[in-house]
């Protein structure tokens, strides 16, 4: 598959409503309780059910900015950007990435967070579907 091929438009599923500490997994093709974190979501944080990350073993993981939206949901949209991360676990943006300073504060220093733009979110997905 070449970069090209992918999908401009993909699908993500919200686990981690913005502003909520109750965290939520996609397993088995449920959302399940996962954990309560210390600290609020900054964003709405989810992932691409389909795909695979070899950084973790486990979809890929999204980020959408904006309003806080309801655990579960699905979207179909367009990425916006990748952020990138110097372990490889990337995050693919979607929404207004004017409104990315929470997200990129939300990585320690060491992780390298930098926002990158939607073409090379879409190069970074095109060999990143589940077998």
């Amino acid at each position: 598959m070449q970069p090209g091929d992918y999908p401009a438009r993909t699908t993500l599923l919200v686990e981690w409503r913005a502003g909520d500490h109750d965290r939520y997994v996609w397993r088995d093709g449920h959302v399940q309780p996962y954990r309560t974190e210390p600290l609020p979501a900054p964003v709405n944080y989810g992932c691409l059910p389909g795909t695979l990350n070899p950084a973790d073993d486990a979809e890929v993981d999204a980020v959408l900015l904006g309003p806080p939206t309801p655990v579960g949901a699905t979207l179909t949209l367009a990425p916006t950007g990748l952020l990138h991360l110097a372990d490889g676990d990337h995050k693919v943006v979607y929404g207004d990435t004017t409104h990315a300073a929470p997200l990129l504060a939300w990585f320690p220093p060491e992780r390298g967070a930098r926002l990158l733009g939607p073409d090379d979110a879409l190069a970074w997905l095109h060999d990143k579907r589940a077998p």
